[in-house]
């Protein structure tokens, strides 16, 4: 590649950055670090779950340097996303949906820190089917990305290489880049815009990972006093070892169950109890807001 083929995409990189960075904004976080919003549309402001603090006051600082208040509309934390309405509805664009996304493509990663844009470029790692967060939400598609962004990059956006929106950018296990897909935040906000919150499914009942010989599963250690557990007359010592048939091996694997879309919903529990195996049938309640 020629210097100037070199010199072309390096501005064209740098060019899709600046066009993108009006869309966002910078806040300082409940850990005291900066970390990154961006407008999602009709004024509203789209960040990582995980960096906003429920009560707390937000200033948001846009691109141009002003500053200006935000209330937290709610919060999503089984797809990672919060939603953020500013005071005064600054006038700033939103990001156009990005089409098919396939390893290899490009993918641009945009951050904001007090009003400068951040800019960080690589590949799409992985595209891969959806798949269900550790807090239960799913996630339309899965993609990973080989981009090194630092901490100020969580919450933007990630591009593609014609500028348009894949994704938001949050990071999994070991700090791995990854994305939350257009699709899954769309869903996220409507739902958000309209409760406040993201209905989660719930038990009532602290568990506890087991092994005893070859029963392995999930021990209820405690009952809500009014959750589905103790209706349906599950016991403290219970070893939950299936759900609808299929085995479970801790607590991890039955909260991944416990998605948006399980509230209100009927399960069958296989149960150890003193050793022998019984059902238990219970509607899945909806986690109280706290």
């Amino acid at each position: 590649m020629s210097d100037f083929n070199l010199s072309a995409f390096s501005d064209a990189i740098a060019d899709i950055a600046a066009a993108a960075a009006p869309a966002t904004a910078s806040f300082a976080t409940h850990q005291h670090r900066t970390a990154t919003a961006f407008h999602w549309r009709d004024g509203y402001f789209v960040a990582a779950e995980e960096a906003v603090e429920a009560g707390e006051e937000i200033e948001l600082t846009l691109s141009s340097g002003d500053k200006v208040k935000a209330e937290l509309v709610g919060r999503d934390p089984s797809t990672g996303t919060a939603l953020l309405k500013p005071t005064g509805a600054p006038d700033v664009p939103s990001l156009a949906k990005a089409g098919t996304v396939r390893p290899g493509h490009l993918a641009i990663a945009i951050g904001n820190s007090d009003g400068a844009v951040l800019a960080a470029f690589g590949t799409v790692g992985e595209v891969g089917p959806a798949w269900r967060s550790m807090r239960g939400g799913t996630i339309d598609r899965r993609i990973n990305l080989a981009v090194n962004a630092g901490g100020r990059f969580e919450g933007g956006p990630v591009l593609d290489a014609k500028g348009a929106l894949i994704g938001m950018l949050l990071f999994g296990p070991r700090r791995r880049a990854l994305v939350m897909p257009y699709e899954t935040i769309e869903r996220a906000v409507a739902t958000l815009r309209e409760k406040g919150h993201v209905a989660r499914g719930y038990l009532g009942a602290g568990l506890h990972p087991i092994r005893n010989g070859d029963t392995h599963g999930a021990m209820v250690m405690s009952l809500d006093d009014n959750g589905p557990a103790k209706a349906a007359g599950l016991h403290l010592g219970d070893i939950i070892v299936s759900w609808n048939g299929e085995a479970v091996h801790g607590p991890r694997e039955l909260i991944r169950r416990l998605g948006p879309d399980s509230a209100g919903g009927s399960v069958t529990l296989g149960v150890v109890r003193g050793g022998e195996r019984r059902d238990v049938v219970l509607t899945i309640g909806e986690k109280p807001l706290s």
